[in-house]
């Protein structure tokens, strides 16, 4: 009987044990961070405009109603063929390669989940290369765009969810004017 009750409690209190070694130092982890929908904010990261200095935007960013709408999911950004294409922000190539007969290039952007899209771009990097804000991707193709002209589609995704990639760029960059100094009227002017 002894022994009978002896296998009992072994065969009892040992898978307690173990649930309780083992679920312990996961009561002592630091809990997750809270997770943020997909597109809640997007930090004005970008330090360029990926072709020219201030290129035309001929077609905007029309969300989609669903999933499976149809939509613009990017910018259209007017550029010629040859032109640089310059990654906007920091971060890692995340795919560089042809996608439905178009040159895309992907970048992840460093510390967070977003990811930028270009197309149709001949890729001058390869896939796991880190790229610094401002460095060559790779150059417009001449072919492959659905724009009536050349132009380059730029996109930018939060996971799955497609997001207005202007939303990148710091309000000075979406200026249509340069910055003007300004005289400050009624201001003595120091003995110099």
């Amino acid at each position: 009987m002894r022994r009978l009750v002896r296998y009992v409690l072994n065969w009892a209190v040992l898978p307690l044990l173990l649930t309780c070694a083992v679920l312990t130092p996961l009561a002592w982890a630091d809990p997750p961070p809270p997770e943020r929908p997909p597109g809640e904010r997007v930090p004005a990261l970008a330090r360029g405009w990926p072709v020219g200095s201030r290129p035309a935007v001929l077609r905007g960013w029309e969300p989609p109603a669903t999933v499976y709408a149809a939509g613009h999911r990017g910018v259209d950004l007017a550029a010629t063929p040859g032109a640089p294409v310059r990654a906007v922000a920091a971060g890692r190539v995340s795919f560089a390669g042809r996608v439905a007969g178009r040159g895309v290039v992907a970048v992840a952007l460093a510390g967070t989940s977003l990811r930028t899209t270009y197309e149709p771009v001949r890729a001058e990097v390869k896939a796991g290369a880190e790229v610094g804000a401002g460095e060559v991707v790779g150059t417009v193709e001449g072919t492959g765009s659905h724009c009536p002209e050349t132009c380059v589609h730029w996109g930018l995704l939060d996971g799955e969810t497609y997001l207005n990639p202007l939303s990148l760029l710091p309000p000075w960059l979406l200026g249509r004017e340069p910055s003007r100094l300004l005289p400050v009227l009624g201001v003595p002017v120091p003995p110099g």
